[in-house]
């Protein structure tokens, strides 16, 4: 129940027991103390007499003052509750409105100086805390991922070197080649990180052009056979039909292989991954990729939009990944207005479906700013 619909009926109960006051005190006033000088005067006639007009009259008063009075002041006291509580209404539509992306923006202020005037102040200081916390965060994500670019990127032009050395002996070399391995994902780790942190920033922009997305999905599929044939797994390509769209060819690239990527390592031995691109009217394609693998827990699927959350516990030790894919999948989703959706049976498969709109293949604009995503995914 809201406070205003709480204060209300509070009202109307004192009121209520107002009304009942002001009768008891009437028939009091009327009919008792007439009674009274009636059986002082032993005059039985004029007593019953004036019972019965003291009665009608307090009845009178009751109906034609009382009730008109007590409606009245409901009515006034809902619409002062009403106008009181406005500003309650419009910070909450104001605060609802807040998220990671605007909260730079301020809610309006009455400059009354009463509570909820002083409410709105602390709740836009309180904002604004938030985002200088954000913000510190963004930047020290950004700075330590530059930093450790410089200094991986020397390891790995070391290691890289001692491997091309045919001196080195077998057993060193196995030990070389597990340590580039491992450094080689840190490096992706590291570049996803400040792939995303510019992106939430705001600091990456969209190479737009007209492209033929069904281009796009065939090399795709031909990179998921390369990768899923150590394991036995086979990868089909369904129904593929031509769709012309306005798309970053780069970013839609690594999209399609992030997520084919993740259906052939979380799968299972001698398993399926299945690739589709539909049209959906003229304006939208559908992109659907399936496998057989594993699944995801129900309780789990809520949470793959979050960053370095690995869905599959069974695979987490035995599969490489950053836990970055998807977060990254889904951000060049958003950032080319579509949506993206995670599906799973557990035991069974888990299918991805990403919708894309065509775009405006007339436009000449090809630089869009990147909007910062309300969520991120990862697998």
């Amino acid at each position: 129940m809201t406070i205003r619909a709480r204060l209300t009926l509070w009202y109307v109960g004192v009121m209520f027991m107002s009304l009942l006051a002001m009768v008891a005190l009437s028939y009091n006033e009327f009919v008792v103390e007439s009674r009274k000088h009636a059986q002082k005067r032993h005059d039985l006639a004029v007593e019953k007499e004036a019972d019965d007009d003291q009665v009608e009259e307090a009845y009178g008063i009751v109906l034609w003052c009382g009730l008109p009075a007590a409606l009245l002041a409901v009515g006034g006291g809902w619409w002062l509750m009403r106008k009181a509580l406005t500003p309650v209404a419009a910070i909450t539509r104001a605060a609802e409105r807040i998220n990671e992306r605007n909260l730079r923006e301020q809610l309006s202020r009455s400059g009354n100086g009463d509570e909820f005037d002083r409410l709105t102040e602390v709740f836009n200081a309180m904002t604004a805390r938030l985002n200088d916390s954000f913000l510190r965060i963004r930047e020290f994500t950004l700075h330590a991922s530059h930093e450790l670019r410089t200094p991986l990127t020397v390891l790995r032009g070391e290691l890289e070197s001692q491997l091309l050395d045919g001196r080195l002996p077998e057993a060193q070399r196995e030990c070389v080649a597990s340590e580039l391995d491992e450094v080689q994902r840190l490096s992706r780790i590291v570049e996803g990180l400040m792939l995303l942190t510019k992106a939430d920033a705001g600091q990456i922009s969209l190479s737009l052009e007209p492209l033929q997305l069904e281009d796009l999905v065939r090399d795709a599929c031909a990179d998921a056979q390369i990768l899923a044939k150590p394991s036995g797994i086979k990868v089909s390509l369904g129904v593929c039909e031509a769709f012309p769209m306005m798309g970053d060819r780069h970013r839609l690239r690594q999209l399609l292989l992030n997520l084919t990527d993740n259906a052939v390592k979380y799968n299972n031995p001698g398993g399926a991954v299945d690739i589709e691109l539909r049209r959906i009217g003229d304006s939208t394609a559908q992109i659907t990729i399936a496998n057989t693998g594993p699944g995801i827990p129900a309780e789990m699927l809520p949470r793959v939009f979050d960053r370095f959350f690995r869905g599959d516990p069974s695979h987490n030790n035995t599969v490489e990944g950053s836990g970055l894919g998807l977060s990254i999948a889904r951000w060049i989703v958003t950032a080319h207005a579509g949506a993206i959706q995670v599906t799973s049976t557990r035991s069974e498969s888990t299918r991805v479906v990403v919708s894309l709109p065509r775009g405006d293949l007339a436009g000449t604009d090809n630089l869009l700013p990147i909007p910062a995503p309300s969520a991120t995914l990862n697998q």
